[in-house]
């Protein structure tokens, strides 16, 4: 849905007046006629979140107090101020208190679209650089998180009166759903923050590794090469330790792991005495962990240990407000990262967007826009841009345009094997003869692409692909492939058929 305006006039004439011209704009707008009900309404978890406040500063009760409560209630949400004379005082008044912009009543169309459009500009780019700016610190906080749904909100909550306490937690919900992401908040909200955040996943490695990982191991002088690793109960020592996935924890695990928690010692493997940690834990499972304690998967005593203050994150299918947001979120944040321009999503693509079920949850949903922001032709993200999506959805059919078969020349004018894209995102992993494609074929298909993608440029070939420039002109020379001209990647001269 697009963004949600207050409107809080006491005057009905002039409500009325700016509540039609917002509406006109495309934007949904809400009215109140007292400075107390748009406190009330500002504060409410179980309705859309207001984008924006056109706040009238005549109204008996309203102070610059007031104002400064209200921008403290919704973590500094933009504020328009109107004035029927406009005098010095009240402007520099209200732009202390922190209003966005003010206007004269009455007001322009033009000059209430302006200021309207800069303000949730303003203000969505300042969001998205504190985001980022925590994300990049691993630093989330919980007003960094999209809360619009009632279930979430409430989730929120406990997790934040948890973050007062060692109390442990456990996160449940579908892959996808900002797991970590509420455990990263929680770290960041309690008393050790500037101590170490370690995340682990306990279903990535078979169980010989994954002790080593979490457990840690003391060098065998009898066999050199056994060397000392530090496990992640250690690492995390006077930290959080992030365990992700829980429930796949085999049972001899479990019970060493009980142990740490109750003698709040680790034991690595080969060590002749434990090492004292002291950490706060915060576990997370897709599985029902109480049907596992019944099956006998999971020691029913650790469970215990463990499960004291639950905390469960619906599907995203489940919380489908909360995609407007999102969508617009991951939209800033991409834009910001890939130096592009998009800067609008259309109520079309929303409306797609909302409709879709996300099996994928928040993750989908966040890969689904950063492809549409690379592959976007414009400033504004449109229905077109999510052909996947669209094909899913009743209603809905975006043909995908024909794959583009691409050329690449070397500066010796010899041709590359040529690519077919059929989409930037997919990479065939069944070749020709049906069978799954070997690791390096599907390299070597990856480095051409790259080498098109970014016209050459070794540099930034070997940053994106995460290698150093040595490492990618060996693979070139493995793989046969010359390093191309520059030239041949300007318009004029690419072959793209």
């Amino acid at each position: 849905m697009p963004p949600l305006i207050l409107v809080a006039d006491h005057d009905p004439n002039q409500r009325r007046h700016l509540a039609e011209s917002i509406q006109k704009f495309g934007y949904e707008v809400e009215t109140t006629e007292e400075t107390s009900k748009a406190l009330i309404r500002l504060q409410r978890n179980d309705a859309p979140p207001i984008s924006l406040i056109v706040l009238d500063l005549t109204m008996p009760t309203t102070e610059n107090i007031t104002l400064k409560k209200i921008l403290a209630l919704t973590h500094q949400t933009p504020v328009i101020v109107a004035t029927p004379h406009g005098p010095l005082d009240a402007v520099i008044s209200a732009t202390e208190a922190g209003a966005h912009d003010f206007i004269v009543k009455p007001v322009a169309a033009e000059r209430l679209l302006v200021s309207i459009k800069n303000a949730l500009a303003q203000h969505a780019l300042k969001h998205d650089v504190q985001r980022l700016h925590h994300h990049q610190k691993n630093a989330l906080q919980f007003q960094d998180l999209v809360s619009c749904n009632e279930n979430t909100a409430r989730a929120l909550r406990l997790a934040e009166r948890a973050a007062s306490s060692n109390i442990p937690v456990m996160i449940e919900g579908e892959t996808g759903v900002g797991k970590e992401q509420i455990a990263r908040a929680i770290h960041k909200a309690s008393d050790r923050k500037s101590k170490a955040f370690i995340s682990f996943n306990c279903a990535s490695l078979p169980e010989e590794t994954l002790e080593n990982k979490l457990f840690g191991r003391e060098k065998n002088p009898e066999n050199r090469k056994v060397e000392k690793h530090i496990g992640k109960l250690v690492e995390a020592n006077n930290g959080t330790l992030y365990l992700e996935e829980i429930g796949k924890l085999s049972l001899p695990l479990q019970l060493k792991l009980l142990r740490v928690l109750q003698e709040s010692e680790v034991e690595p493997i080969g060590a002749r005495r434990p090492t004292r940690v002291d950490i706060r834990l915060i576990c997370s499972t897709q599985s029902n962990i109480i049907d596992l304690v019944k099956s006998g998967r999971f020691r029913e005593d650790l469970f215990y240990r463990l499960n004291v203050l639950p905390i469960t994150l619906a599907p995203l299918r489940a919380r489908k407000n909360e995609i407007p947001e999102l969508a617009r979120k991951f939209m800033s944040k991409f834009s910001a990262e890939e130096n592009c321009k998009v800067n609008q999503i259309t109520t079309q693509a929303l409306d797609l967007l909302m409709k879709y079920e996300w099996p994928g949850n928040i993750r989908q949903l966040e890969n689904a826009i950063y492809r549409a922001v690379i592959l976007a032709e414009s400033e504004e993200l449109d229905v077109k841009e999510f052909p996947q999506i669209a094909a899913r959805v009743e209603d809905f059919e975006v043909q995908i345009p024909p794959a583009p078969i691409i050329n690449l020349q070397t500066k010796e004018e010899q041709e590359f094997t040529p690519i077919t894209i059929r989409d930037p995102n997919v990479m065939p992993l069944i070749g020709a003869n049906g069978e799954i494609r070997n690791l390096a074929d599907i390299e070597e298909n990856t480095i051409r692409f790259a080498l098109y993608h970014y016209h050459g440029q070794m540099s930034e070939i070997a940053r994106r692909l995460g290698i150093g420039r040595s490492t990618l002109y060996r693979k070139l020379k493995e793989y046969g492939i010359d390093e191309p001209d520059a030239d041949i990647f300007t318009p004029q001269n690419s072959l793209v058929a």
